[in-house]
């Protein structure tokens, strides 16, 4: 409702109950009176007690039907009715005695007083009532009566006037101040409203503010329990105040083990000074990421990458840690670096070799040459022969090199590894002490793996060499094959390994083992933890070569004290064994136009020599450039080309399409310090041979083609 509507409402329940009470109580005060009608006028106390009887009556049934209905002029007319009804009363008493001068004019005055001061009227309805009873006094006086005391009877009237001004004024300043206190009760009950609606909201918001604080608070709790990073917060004293499960698996410990240590008791490195500082850097605002290492509980150590940051709870600064375990992929990087290491390495050798083999073919060509064509004492022959197994000993090493490096290339056949194993064994029993057993746990079947034999084989006497060496008071040796799935069985393997199926190699020894800080340096070549001049550290080395030339993998596991286990995964193969074509023999004297090319002067002279000496004649370049030239001129007259592969200024290859160009059925023999498969493959050589050669080796390389035409396998 409105203000209106609530003024209006208020004070008809405010006027219902002042009628009432003045109604209900006016019949009382009426009785009450009686007592004073004996006193002044005896003689008309039994009509002045029957009036008095008939009024009280009156306001009893007025009493009962004011409260049958609250409405403003309802109880109005009844109130009036009422004040009438005593007027009456009293204009009666009036008349009966005394008149114009009777004291009960003081009765016109108490019921003024009664009814203006009990009952709220307005100040209209007010009037009307103070009229209609002065009416009541004043006329019936006027209509019977002669007045002969005017004084006092002036008087009366004055006071009765007087009295009902006084009154009419103070009930307009009543009902005013009742007006404005209903006002006020509406402005308050529209504020108390407000309020209720304002804390009814602020209820509702604080519900609505509390149950997001509790989702919230569930999210965060759920994050923060069920990250896959750990996470730890310390203070800014390093003493750890909370964590999360992830933490707690990490290091290993339960929640209530870590709350309250500080950190840097599962530091590992104990560096306290970088621990100050970098703490330090973290309160003063830094967010920084690092690497540590953390103890486990069971005293093994984890690799740790670490990203930390200040944050302020309650005006108090904390360290936030997230901690990921690093282990394994520090692992896969190390194995990768060492990857790449080896591939670096690799290069570098099979360049020295590579230039190494050109030094090598001349000193054993022009050894041959001497001990074929010079006439040399025994001594002397002896010294040739010497410098011959020399240097053939040297051409050994570099063949283990181009192992290593992988530039050799080799007869990759599908075969039996149980087969290479059994051949490599019983070859290797014949030279081990008996205090060294051998025991071999080869799965019933097995599938075939790509491979060169020589390699492999080359591979377990490499491994079982090392496994002896590192038994000098005896133990054993122990060589397992099995099959494996990486897919399925990915836990057995290296993580870096190529999903697939693999043939593993598996080579132990119960010897000395291989500490931590040497293990990261075995596969390096001319690494060797052997005494001087026994081992040239190229065995590993060289194993590592063959392994990833297979396609394959290694891996190592090792604990000082308790041996050694090599892993070779060597991938599965569909293919059949269908068996090589060897060459056959052939006469070596010549007389054809040879044209040879070579960048290095001494393989040069000792290839025309050796050629000459057996009837070729020989056309001798040493710039590839001069030799295309040459063979446009010549090319009519030359029957066969003999080029090395590496040359400057224009390689090999190179050298062989031009010169096929202008001659398509020319035939050439590649010869090179390492095997380059791409130009077998694609077939722009006829023969290859790798240097260092022999002469006879050359020569019949050279009758084949020319005496044939055929091509043959590339390399001899």
């Amino acid at each position: 409702m409105n203000k209106e509507e609530f003024i209006n409402y208020n004070f008809e329940r405010y006027l219902y109950y002042w009628s009432n009470i003045a109604i209900g109580v006016g019949s009382f005060v009426i009785l009450s009176l009686i007592p004073l009608d004996f006193l002044a006028s005896p003689s008309n106390f039994k009509d002045f007690l029957f009036y008095r009887i008939i009024a009280a009556f009156s306001f009893v049934v007025l009493f009962f039907l004011n409260r049958k209905k609250i409405n403003r002029n309802f109880q109005s007319f009844l109130s009036i009715i009422a004040g009438t009804i005593v007027a009456v009363m009293i204009a009666l008493m009036i008349k009966d005695f005394g008149g114009h001068k009777s004291v009960y004019f003081a009765g016109i005055i108490l019921l003024i007083i009664y009814v203006f001061g009990l009952i709220p009227f307005t100040l209209k309805t007010t009037s009307i009532a103070a009229l209609i009873i002065y009416s009541i006094y004043l006329l019936p006086i006027l209509s019977y009566d002669i007045i002969i005391d005017k004084s006092f009877f002036v008087s009366a009237n004055v006071f009765i006037i007087a009295c009902a001004c006084s009154l009419l004024l103070l009930r307009y300043l009543s009902y005013k101040r009742l007006m404005k206190e209903f006002e006020l009760q509406y402005d308050l009950e529209q504020q108390k409203k407000q309020l209720e609606t304002y804390s009814t909201h602020l209820e509702e918001l604080v519900q609505e503010r509390t149950k997001e604080l509790s989702i919230s608070e569930k999210w965060h709790k759920s994050i923060f329990d069920n990250a896959t990073d750990g996470v730890i917060v310390q203070d800014r004293n390093g003493t750890i105040i909370n964590v999360n499960k992830k933490a707690c698996e990490i290091h290993g410990f339960e929640r209530d083990s870590l709350i309250g240590v500080n950190i840097e008791l599962l530091e590992a490195r104990g560096d306290k000074k970088q621990i100050d500082e970098r703490r330090e850097r973290i309160l003063h605002g830094d967010s920084i990421i690092y690497e540590t290492e953390h103890y486990r509980r069971e005293g093994e150590k984890v690799d740790l990458e670490v990203s930390a940051k200040a944050i302020e709870i309650g005006g108090e600064l904390f360290i936030q840690s997230f901690y990921r375990d690093i282990t394994e992929k520090k692992r896969i990087q190390e194995q990768l670096m060492h990857s790449q290491k080896m591939e670096s390495v690799g290069a570098l050798a099979g360049g020295i070799a590579h230039n190494f083999n050109n030094i090598l073919t001349t000193i054993l060509g022009y050894s041959e040459l001497l001990l074929e064509f010079s006439e040399l004492d025994e001594t002397s022959k002896l010294r040739v022969r010497n410098i011959e197994s020399s240097a053939r000993k040297a051409g050994i090493m570099v063949s283990k090199l181009l192992s290593f490096a992988r530039r050799e290339t080799h007869e990759i056949v599908p075969l039996n590894l149980h087969d290479v194993i059994n051949d490599s064994v019983r070859l290797f029993e014949g030279v081990l002490d008996k205090r060294i057993g051998i025991k071999m746990e080869l799965t019933s079947t097995l599938q075939n793996i790509d491979g060169d034999p020589n390699q492999i084989e080359q591979i377990l006497m490499n491994l079982m060499v090392n496994a002896r060496d590192a038994m000098p008071d005896g133990g054993l040796i122990t060589i397992r094959t099995e099959a494996t799935d990486v897919e399925k069985d990915r836990y057995e393997a290296p993580a870096y390994i190529i999903p697939g199926k693999y043939i593993v190699l598996v080579v132990s020894d119960t010897g000395s083992g291989i500490s931590k800080q040497l293990m990261s340096k075995i596969f390096d070549p001319f690494f060797t933890t052997k005494e001087k001049g026994k081992g040239t550290g190229l065995g590993l080395a060289t194993v590592y070569g063959i392994v990833k030339d297979h396609k394959g993998y290694i891996s190592v596991e090792s604990e000082p004290g308790k041996g050694s286990t090599f892993s070779i995964y060597f991938p599965a193969s569909e293919k059949v064994f269908r068996g090589i074509e060897k060459p056959g023999i052939v006469s070596i004297q010549g007389y054809e136009n040879i044209m040879v090319v070579d960048d290095d002067v001494d393989v040069l002279n000792f290839v025309k020599e050796i050629l000459e000496n057996h009837g070729y004649q020989i056309i001798p370049v040493s710039n590839s450039l001069n030799a295309v030239d040459m063979f446009r001129t010549q090319s009519e007259t030359i029957q066969l080309v003999i080029t090395d592969i590496m040359m400057p200024l224009m390689e090999g290859p190179e050298v062989i399409k031009t010169i096929k160009q202008i001659k398509p059925g020319i035939k050439v023999i590649g010869i090179s310090g390492y095997s380059d498969t791409s130009v077998s493959k694609d077939k722009m050589v006829d023969a290859f041979i790798r240097k260092p050669f022999q002469g006879m080796e050359l020569l019949a390389a050279v009758r084949r083609l020319l005496d044939t035409g055929i091509r043959k396998s590339p390399l001899y």
